[in-house]
């Protein structure tokens, strides 16, 4: 099982990129063969409507300098849950180089403001993060990573809510309540529609070097279907037969929606899931009492 951050597998620099693009584009940059795309390519559509959801990007340092970043590029995806609070994952928020500085983007095609920016400011991460995204403080769990049966993968983003009003537009998701799916129970889930968002990359793709994951960095949606309820988890499956879709990665932190009582409810975010994106969406449940606690003191709870 992987987590589905972006960062381990987009090793160069959204402004390095787009200056190689037309000779030496990596596996997962746009390119003529794979056109850009998230979540799976199988049985997803655009998400234009999901203005809640954005893209986490980050400025950091990868040189003998640390005193300036060096690279910048959107790594995960994650939700507005009020007007300052960006929800996503903590895997997406730790383990960076001490200067990273995190930044939030609701726009639809992410890379496409990345790659436009990055010609106009050659050479100066900063500025292509803040031409596109909004600079923020991240806050993630004290306790990641914690036991498989709970590793406390959650993280949000503290914005300055005048400047994300003054770029986007958008209507917060809305939190479930305290024990929802356990009062469901896999019956009542078995009936609840899913959707999972996200600028995550295609599944594998068999090319001549291995499997590469094509695309991301456009805000796609899929459907997917519940499997499996855990005290911290919902696993949902992403097989196509069933009609489904699916999250990969740079998914990470995204949303997963479920339609209760004809209500939208962020019910949990992307985690992990197989190492190809064919089969299962783990989730963190957003019910659960150590969910619930983590986000008392940054967004109000229903």
């Amino acid at each position: 099982m992987k987590e589905f951050a972006l960062r381990a597998i987009r090793l160069r620099s959204t402004w390095q990129r787009s200056a190689v693009v037309a000779a030496t584009a990596t596996a997962l940059a746009l390119t003529a063969q794979f056109p850009a795309a998230a979540i799976n390519s199988y049985n997803a559509t655009p998400a234009p409507e999901r203005t809640e959801v954005g893209a986490l990007v980050a400025t950091w340092d990868n040189d003998d300098n640390p005193a300036t970043p060096d690279r910048v590029d959107w790594v995960c995806s994650g939700t507005m849950v009020d007007a300052d609070t960006f929800l996503t994952a903590a895997h997406c928020t730790t383990d960076w180089p001490e200067n990273v500085r995190f930044y939030v983007s609701l726009d639809q095609d992410v890379q496409a403001g990345l790659d436009k920016a990055a010609a106009q400011h050659p050479g100066d991460p900063a500025a292509v993060a803040a031409a596109v995204a909004v600079p923020g403080t991240a806050h993630s769990h004290p306790d990641y990573p914690g036991p498989a049966a709970d590793t406390h993968d959650i993280s949000v983003i503290e914005l300055p809510a005048d400047k994300v009003k003054a770029r986007w537009s958008f209507t917060p998701a809305t939190l479930p309540t305290a024990g929802l799916f356990d009062r469901l129970g896999a019956r009542g889930l078995n009936d609840t529609d899913f959707t999972v968002a996200g600028y995550g990359t295609q599944e594998a793709q068999r090319e001549p070097g291995g499997h590469t994951h094509p695309g991301g960095g456009i805000r796609l949606k899929a459907p997917v279907t519940f499997d499996a309820l855990n005290d911290a988890w919902i696993r949902l499956a992403m097989t196509a037969p069933q009609g489904n879709g699916g999250a990969c990665y740079g998914d990470s932190g995204g949303p997963n929606f479920a339609m209760v009582d004809g209500k939208r409810l962020l019910a949990a975010t992307t985690i992990t899931g197989d190492t190809p994106c064919y089969a299962t969406n783990v989730t963190y449940r957003l019910d659960t009492p150590g969910a619930r606690t983590f986000l008392a003191p940054y967004v109000k709870l229903p």
